[in-house]
């Protein structure tokens, strides 16, 4: 049975026995932007290509990157690309040999997005996840990705914390699909209207409110180790006396 209130032109005909949304008894977190950031392209495509990169040439790089978001063979390899692992793939390679100076270099950039070394934990992951352990709100990972992520959460210490894990690619789907919410409130034991779905991407993670679950969409643009503002997450799961 849906969790969904029956709605007229004034709004819910029914109310919840209390009038106030059930407690948070559940949490769902996105991994890409949420929980943690990739190293910067400069970064990265220096180690890639393993010599000496000046400025001008990187500016130069990162510009090709921009405009091949928008080249066509880019563009068709985007959609559905985490409905499987090979997708995944093709849709990043492609991008990434769209600029001459990377092509050679493509699986090799690939290879570190799947490195757990490359990812870092924003700085406020760790304590926000230990208040809502303690306060025996449950936890579970949904993400649109190609690959397992348990290896990166667990080199940074944080794969205990979870006991579901939702990669899209494993279910042939990618979010908003109420199929991924409702496998993660099956494993986790909790009704979707317990349930909270954080993340950095409106339509995706946003969506899971059309499965029933509540949703908090964080903005975009945190570095990598830097707070990312998951007191938020506290405050909307009833934690906002606890302070890490």
């Amino acid at each position: 049975m849906s969790n969904l209130p029956v709605c007229g032109p004034e709004g819910p005909i029914r109310a919840t026995p209390s009038g106030r949304p059930s407690a948070v008894r559940a949490v769902l977190f996105d991994f890409s932007g949420t929980l943690f950031q990739i190293g910067t392209y400069a970064d990265r495509i220096r180690a890639a290509l393993s010599q000496p990169v000046d400025d001008v040439a990187m500016d130069r790089i990162l510009s090709g990157l921009e405009a091949g978001l928008s080249d066509p063979a880019v563009v068709a390899a985007q959609p559905a690309r985490d409905v499987s692992s090979q997708a995944h793939r093709h849709a990043f390679t492609t991008w990434y040999s769209s600029v001459p100076e990377l092509a050679p270099v493509a699986d090799e950039l690939y290879a570190q997005l799947q490195a757990p070394e490359h990812w870092v934990p924003y700085a406020d992951a760790v304590s926000t996840l230990d208040q809502l352990t303690a306060a025996g709100v449950v936890l579970g990972v949904v993400s649109d990705v190609g690959w397992d992520l348990r290896p990166t959460f667990a080199r940074h210490g944080l794969d205990h914390y979870f006991t579901s894990w939702v990669h899209s690619y494993q279910h042939k789907t990618e979010k908003p699909d109420p199929a991924l919410f409702q496998h993660a409130c099956r494993e986790l034991g909790v009704e979707p209207a317990s349930t909270l779905m954080v993340g950095d991407h409106p339509a995706k993670d946003g969506g899971a409110a059309g499965s029933g679950l509540r949703s908090y969409v964080l903005p975009a643009g945190a570095a990598a180790g830097s707070v990312r503002g998951l007191d938020a997450v506290l405050r909307l799961a009833g934690l906002s006396g606890l302070h890490g």
